[in-house]
């Protein structure tokens, strides 16, 4: 098993050597650091999610690094989770360098919030934003009052960080509201409906202060034309990640990882089905961290997992260890899902799906692996011709003396041996004629043989 061990901590090595590339930009933004103002652009174009949070977060860093002047958002999302969305709002009202949100598509849901959160909003022509109700991962619209109170709050304190109107973006949410906006747009927001704004409707109400055709257009109008535009993409490994942490691959990735590992530990032989379990397992940890779902904890109480599963085998625990070894197992996973809903959702199918794939495996390729070569298999067979003992069965029937008292064992004459034997029970005393009645490997049972 210590090639098992081996390969974990390689794989937990090859992770940390990953990571500064999650970190790094896919267009260098170093040389720019001297290169005075500049006005930075980030794409916000997919779902609101914990590596969207994360990505943001590398990206603003880097715009203060390269003393940026000011940062276009280009928002084109239909929304996602309602915390990373808290988050990401919180990042740009607290960071240092004026934003502005460029709604080049759709800023829908979690998107409306985050352009809420900028200095200023800008709309293409066809774009739209609002639709802000709180709906469930099945798309099935929230009625719970308590998160929809808490989400118009949030939602109405952004609209005011700019003067713009909290009833709109408390229709934008919240079905109940009424709005009347006859003298801007000729319409009512009618009970029942959530209201969304197109860009010319938005630009009339207050919640969006230029309708332009593409970024060019917003850093002139922002008067910074004739400032240097840096673009700040996802990197390599943030998109990896990104693709990692969807529902269906997390969930291949535990299939493997949980197949793989079982495997090993239970069919000799170590070989292919570990390094793909335990790769499965760092690419599941790898795309966590870069998204911001875990931490290194997590990759600890993995390997110490692996360890006590391992030391289970070797001492005898009365299946202590095995359960604490699972038990790490099962929190690391939880902590490096999105919720431990979803975490356990994903790790129960993980689960069931594996034990069928090792089932399969260990009847198909019970005899196979490198430590098999080590382990006799030969064996000695009678229908090979080989026998553990004499064949004594020839003696049945053949008539002996008693040379002593069989009580019920002793040794009787037949022809010229003397044979140990055994009766079934009963006494017969020396000198009285037996007979051989059974003959079981080196057990031999006599009776006497009555006088007529």
């Amino acid at each position: 098993m210590l090639p098992l061990l081996l390969i974990a901590l390689i794989t937990v090595s090859l992770t940390s050597i990953m990571l500064p590339e999650a970190l790094a930009s896919s267009k260098g933004t170093a040389a720019t650091a001297e290169a005075g103002p500049a006005v930075v652009v980030i794409p916000v174009k997919q779902t609101v999610e914990p590596s969207l949070h994360s990505f943001l977060e590398r990206a603003f860093k880097e715009a203060q690094e390269a003393r940026a002047e000011h940062i276009v958002l280009v928002v084109n999302t239909l929304g996602g989770r309602v915390d990373s969305a808290s988050k990401i709002g919180e990042l740009i009202r607290t960071s240092p360098i004026p934003t502005t949100a460029f709604v080049e598509g759709k800023a829908v849901s979690a998107g409306t919030y985050i352009a809420l959160n900028a200095n200023h909003i800008a709309m293409q022509p066809g774009s739209t934003i609002g639709a802000a109700a709180v709906v469930d991962g099945s798309g099935t619209l929230n009625e719970d009052p308590k998160i929809i109170s808490f989400w118009v709050e949030q939602m109405t304190e952004a609209a005011k960080l700019q003067g713009r109107d909290p009833n709109i973006a408390a229709a934008m949410v919240d079905k109940s509201v009424t709005v009347d906006m006859t003298d801007t747009i000729g319409r009512v927001k009618k009970q029942g409906d959530i209201l969304s704004l197109s860009a010319s409707d938005a630009e009339k109400v207050g919640y969006s202060d230029l309708t332009a055709n593409k970024v060019e257009d917003v850093v002139k109008w922002l008067e910074l034309d004739n400032r240097a535009l840096i673009e700040i993409q996802p990197s390599i490994a943030e998109e990896v990640a990104r693709f990692l942490v969807s529902p269906v691959v997390t969930t291949i990735l535990l299939i493997l990882g949980i197949a793989g590992v079982a495997i090993e530990l239970l069919v000799p032989g170590f070989g292919a089905p570990g390094i793909v379990g335990l790769l499965s397992f760092g690419l599941f940890f790898f795309g966590s961290y870069v998204s911001g779902l875990a931490g290194m904890e997590s990759v600890a109480l993995f390997i110490i997992g692996i360890i006590l599963l391992i030391i289970e085998l070797f001492v005898p625990s009365f299946g202590i260890l095995g359960l604490l070894g699972s038990t790490s197992l099962i929190a690391a996973v939880v902590m490096s899902a999105p919720n431990p809903k979803s975490g356990f959702i994903s790790l129960g199918v993980a689960v069931a799906a594996a034990a069928v794939i090792v089932a399969l495996f260990a009847r198909t390729n019970r005899g196979r692996g490198i430590w098999n070569k080590f382990i006799l298999r030969d064996k000695l067979s009678t229908e090979d011709g080989y026998l553990s003992a004499d064949d004594r069965n020839t003696l049945i029937g053949e008539k002996g003396v008693a040379l002593t008292t069989l009580r019920p064992s002793g040794t009787v004459q037949i022809g010229e041996s003397r044979v140990d034997v055994v009766t079934t029970g009963e006494f017969i005393e020396a000198g009285k004629p037996v007979v051989v009645t059974k003959a079981e490997g080196t057990w031999i049972v006599v009776k006497e043989v009555k006088s007529e």
